[in-house]
């Protein structure tokens, strides 16, 4: 038995007792993300909500125990050693026991005997008792969601915090976070920042908590180059993104223009350096009760177990000894070393599950072992492979599959590069959809690489990598990737660029694929085993509980809608631009000064819990800076300028070589007003939106008549979300007689409020038909390939997305209702505002209606709503 799998028994029962503790707004916090009538998760994935659960099991109900007081409570004696992977010789035991010694004589050996320690390779085991704080382990499979599974906790943690304020009187009393330190893997601190600030937390936190979480938390990172941490000492509800490099800073890398306006004379320069270093960290050290994130913490584990794990160990113990530290939280997706699982491990959900649960991708049987072949043979068969099974393979978003190869470096990766475009050449495709990245990379195509690769209008398809998209790379339409070359060393790096491919995207029904030489299989079923514990046949074997359905056109002839648009066009202009002659000016932007107010809480008689002004204190915003000759490369590349000419006159304008990022904002858009060679016009049309594009469709043969297929997916708790025209034709034969509905089969709902309302609608209908020419279902079709019946919006991000809604009424005089079905915490603002405007141009044709509903059916209030949509908006009484 693992310490796990303890838990996970023990949390299963407290769900099952509705999560009893002495604080019941848990209980309303985790039953609100469980749909009450279905059982079914609103917005987290099953693991994500597990691993909540179980943190809060330990949190209130163990009452948040060290990890080895943990295992002493739930192991008996003579099971705990072997929990704890503690075995001893017979020698080594005997003379225990003859010394009086029991088990806690062997965990004070481990603590304190380094031969012993070495001996028995215990050495993660000590570093785990030695700390004097909760620190716990979270090991999710990738693609699980680690990041989102920290935000949520810490907005849990901040909710019960602000329900429960700490009682200074009382003892016994439990303490809530107030502040998270999140450690962002590597460089990656913006990212990890974007992440967690864009949770929807609304959909985790019951509305009447969501709103004072809100209001109270405020996200912020490290910079290079600042001195401090921009947050109020001694503050609250803080959640600050940083990594080891950047919360302590060495001193011998504190540069003079640093520190220039802190000291008077160079005697003084060593101990400000000192003072400097440390202050980030003492900024930290003012939260109360704070909580530490580590978000990938096999970085401070396995190979790297060590100077790593030192270093960070080093900072959260300052901190655990300068502040009140509850707890410590890591993530990760790998948590064996050395085959054993780590035993600070809490909850764990392997890559195996992960492909069962459908959120990894299945790739049973598409692991390919090659033979001792040349090189160049081997890439050839490569390309001709992927192509000949992924050209057409798209995500739902209409971005095509990509093929990432690995090399160890640059060199045998530029000897490939022409192999693989002659590859492409041969099986008629494109050269161009090659893309090298590596660490000589231009700064444009890293950042292409790290931060816009799930851009469905990017043209590359094959990426060639070398040092790059190992770990934390992203790339949702990635089916496939290739080891182009046999490793010498065993390290974790098949295993990571291996497994990149198996992200998971919605309504996917293709396996990945992953090749390698034979060598390389064996490097990967060892490192499978060494931090998965779990070994390639069981991947291999790994089966999600999907089903496959083939989904068949019902009725083809189906008119194209006619809607007016706004769209967007660019006009080119003949005019020719001389950069030589085009000014640019210095930027006049003021340095604002701005102010907070901080409050105090007061009792005054009659008058409880006012808010009284303390004090206001004034600040300036300083931004970061471009350095002048990065800004003339990424110029030069924008708008095809020659190089040193732009990097001059920017260096005429910011002699030192830096320029704000406000200042580097306006520059562009004062190139882009001279040099554009177009204008953007707005122009409303008519156009035509065809509801299924047969093309598209697979074309069959049945009694001599065409049929049209497609192959639909969907995990089994969705199974009793489909409906097939044939079964509802039984079900209703005495009031479904005008064929309303089903333009194909089955219909396969996203959920029951849907199906719900489909199924009053039709019998609605039936009775009283109006003119109502059909009824659709729209929601399920979304593949730009298959219909027209999609509409763009801007979303958070500020990039366009797609958006199908769920049903299409159609009446016989061309009038139509648009209806969407949502649970109040899914409703987007976004996407409403863009059939608003479509709505507000076709005012005489169109309406649109959204149904919020909470519940698992559609409700009365709903269908009278659409029942009076339809009979009074262009039905027998329009």
């Amino acid at each position: 038995m693992t310490l796990y799998s303890i838990l996970k028994s023990k949390v299963l029962e407290w769900r099952e007792n509705n999560y009893q503790s002495d604080y019941t707004t848990i209980s309303e916090i985790l039953e609100f993300n469980l749909d009450p009538e279905s059982g079914n998760l609103r917005f987290l994935r099953k693991a994500q909500f597990e691993a909540l659960e179980t943190y809060w099991y330990l949190r209130l109900v163990e009452r948040t125990p060290h990890i080895y007081d943990l295992y002493k409570k739930l192991f008996q004696p003579r099971d705990l050693l072997k929990s704890l992977g503690i075995n001893l010789t017979q020698d080594d035991l005997t003379e225990i026991l003859l010394n009086g010694g029991g088990v806690d004589s062997i965990f004070e050996k481990i603590k304190i005997n380094d031969n012993f320690v070495k001996k028995y390779r215990l050495d993660a085991l000590r570093e785990t008792l030695l700390l004097n704080y909760p620190s716990y382990i979270l090991a999710l499979a990738m693609g699980a969601g680690k990041t989102i599974l920290i935000g949520t906790i810490i907005a849990t943690e901040f909710a019960m915090a602000l329900e429960y304020p700490e009682d200074p009187e009382s003892s016994s009393g439990q303490s809530f976070v107030k502040n998270a330190l999140v450690f962002a893997p590597g460089k990656t601190i913006l990212g990890a920042l974007k992440e967690l600030s864009d949770i929807p937390f609304e959909k985790i936190l019951p509305l009447r908590l969501y709103k004072e979480f809100i209001t109270s938390v405020k996200f912020t990172y490290t910079r290079d180059g600042e001195k401090d941490i921009p947050i109020i000492k001694e503050s609250s509800f803080n959640i600050v993104v940083t990594n080891t490099e950047k919360i302590r800073i060495q001193k011998q890398t504190i540069t003079k223009t640093l520190i220039k306006d802190l000291y008077a004379n160079t005697s003084q320069e060593d101990m400000i350096k000192q003072e400097v270093a440390n202050r980030r960290l003492q900024t930290i050290a003012s939260l109360p009760n704070l909580a530490i994130f580590s978000d990938e913490a096999h970085h401070t584990y396995g190979m790297k177990l060590g100077e790593e794990l030192k270093r960070v160990r080093q900072t959260v113990d300052y901190l655990a000894e300068n502040t009140n530290l509850l707890i410590v939280i890591n993530t990760t997706g790998t948590p064996y070393f050395e085959r054993q699982i780590l035993k600070d491990v809490i909850y764990w959900y392997g890559l195996s599950q992960g492909i069962k649960d459908g959120i990894l991708k299945e790739v049973r049987g598409n692991i390919v072992a090659y033979p001792e072949v040349e090189d160049e043979q081997f890439i050839r068969d490569i390309i001709a492979d992927f192509f000949r099974n992924y050209k057409d393979v798209k995500i739902y978003d209409g971005t095509p599959s990509k093929l990432a190869l690995y090399f160890p470096n640059i060199a045998n990766l530029q000897d490939a590069k022409p192999v693989v475009e002659t590859a492409l050449i041969e099986i008629g495709e494109d050269p161009s959809i090659v893309l090298e990245v590596h660490n000589e990379s231009k700064d444009e195509i890293k950042d292409l690489f790290d931060n816009r690769i799930n851009d469905r209008y990017l043209p590359y398809r094959v990426f060639l990598l070398v040092n790059k998209g190992t770990e934390g790379w992203n790339c949702l339409s990635l089916y496939a990737t290739a080891l182009a070359r046999e490793l010498k060393a065993s390290n974790n790096f098949c295993l990571q660029a291996a497994s990149r491919c198996l992200r998971q995207t919605p309504r996917n029904i293709h396996k990945a694929k992953i090749y390698l030489s034979q060598h390389n299989v064996k490097i990967l079923d060892s490192q499978l085993k060494e931090t998965y514990g779990e070994t390639l046949q069981e991947l291999n074997l790994a089966s999600p509980d999907l089903r496959k359905e083939r989904l068949i056109l019902r009725k083809t002839e189906i008119p194209p809608l006619l809607l007016k648009k706004k769209i967007f066009k660019l006009i080119p202009l003949d005019k020719k631009v001389d950069f030589e002659n085009i000014e640019i000016h210095k930027p006049e932007i003021s340095t604002e000064e701005s102010k907070i107010t901080i409050y105090d809480l007061k009792d005054i008689p009659d008058r409880k819990g006012v808010l009284i002004t303390q004090k206001e204190e004034k600040f300036i915003i300083i931004e970061d800076f471009v350095d002048a000759y990065s800004f003339a490369v990424e110029l030069s590349s924008l708008y095809r300028l020659p190089l040193m000419r732009a990097y001059e006159k920017i260096k005429s304008l910011y002699p030192d070589g830096e320029i704000l990022e406000s200042h580097a904002f306006k520059i562009r858009k004062q190139l882009e007003e001279k040099l554009k060679n177009y204008e953007i016009t707005q122009e409303e049309i008519e156009i035509a939106l065809a509801l299924i594009k047969l093309n598209n469709f697979n074309k069959e043969e049945r009694n001599g008549k065409a049929i049209y297929t497609t192959e639909i997916i969907y995990h089994k708790d969705k199974e009793k979300l489909l409906l097939k025209y044939e079964g509802f034709k039984e079900q209703y034969r005495g009031c479904y007689q005008l064929e309303f509905g089903f333009h194909y089969s089955p219909y396969n709902f996203d959920s029951n409020p849907e199906k719900d309302f489909f199924e009053q609608l039709l019998v609605m209908l039936n009775e009283n038909p109006a003119d109502v020419e059909d009824i659709y279902y729209t929601g399920a079709i979304s593949d730009p390939n298959k219909t027209d019946f999609i509409f763009e919006y801007k979303g958070k991000d500020d990039r366009w997305h797609n958006y199908t809604p769920d049903f299409l009424i159609k009446r016989k005089n061309g009038k139509m209702n648009i209806v969407e079905i949502k649970a109040e915490i899914f409703i987007d603002k976004a996407k409403e505002k863009a059939l608003k405007e479509i709505e507000g141009l076709n005012p005489d044709k169109l309406k649109y209606e959204i149904l919020i509903t909470d519940k698992d059916e559609i409700g009365f209030e709903n269908i009278s709503k659409v029942r009076e949509a339809i009979y009074e908006y262009g039905g027998k009484n329009a």
